[in-house]
């Protein structure tokens, strides 16, 4: 009796967890670059003293779906979004270098490029720096051009251009702060194939529809889990009955 009762328990704990899984997918539907958190259990042997004749269930997240996004059209000059594979580089507010999808851009008043989230657009040597400017374009490759001021529109200077990497997804995490990072901890280099699009941004990659299964799917076993500790008492008090009586 106690072995499915501990089943029971640990499975309500860990369902618990994995409803925060997907509710934080849900939350973050309208994220722009979003990338949603995969969820799954298991069960696992416990070890102790003696042989491990218990199981005990677990929620881990394995992975997270690398899936891109649906590109949305907002004719900003600034927001900018990968096509196809690829990422922009990013620096963290530890001072490493991340990775994000898509870009809403703005320059500082100390003229530092960054994202929508305040983080430094990194360049080919760090973060970018703008001089005073009239027009700024983002070109295909990443290219940041300018119009100082003063200028003609027909005269337009190459400040810098944006890393973009194209890592092995495999070498690919995401961090505590929600930001993506290379596994081994090593900026990944710079690939002049990847390409971004100009005045759009990508969507968050999470469905709504499957989010909200997974949610009643996993109240559905919760419950189950709860009726079974609730058996396993019953069964308790009624073996307490019988030696009372014996």
């Amino acid at each position: 009796m106690d072995k499915y009762l501990y089943v029971a328990m640990t499975g309500a704990s860990q369902n618990a967890l994995a409803q925060k899984a997907h509710a934080n997918n849900l939350a973050n539907i309208s994220t722009n670059g979003f990338q949603r958190d995969l969820e799954q259990a298991r069960s696992m042997p416990v070890f102790g003293d003696s042989f491990p004749a218990r199981a005990f269930a677990l929620s881990e997240r394995p992975a997270t779906d690398f899936t891109p996004g649906a590109l949305v059209e907002t004719g900003r000059d600034l927001d900018v979004a990968v096509q196809g594979n690829g990422w922009l580089a990013v620096q963290a507010p530890d001072g490493s270098e991340a990775y994000v999808r898509t870009a809403s851009m703005n320059v500082d008043a100390l003229g530092i490029l960054r994202a929508g989230n305040g983080m430094p657009i990194m360049g080919n040597g760090g973060p970018i720096a703008v001089p005073p400017q009239q027009q700024i374009e983002v070109g295909e490759d990443g290219t940041i051009s300018i119009r100082a001021m003063g200028e003609g529109p027909r005269v337009m200077a190459e400040v810098d251009r944006i890393k973009m990497v194209q890592p092995d997804l495999k070498n690919m995490t995401k961090g505590l702060d929600g930001l993506i990072h290379t596994k081994d901890g090593q900026p990944a280099v710079a690939d002049a194939n990847v390409r971004v699009v100009s005045g759009f941004l990508e969507a968050s990659n999470v469905n709504a529809v499957d989010e909200m299964t997974s949610v009643l799917a996993l109240a559905k076993q919760f419950e189950l889990h709860i009726k079974m500790m609730n058996t396993a008492k019953e069964d308790d008090q009624a073996m307490t009955r019988v030696l009372s009586i014996s």
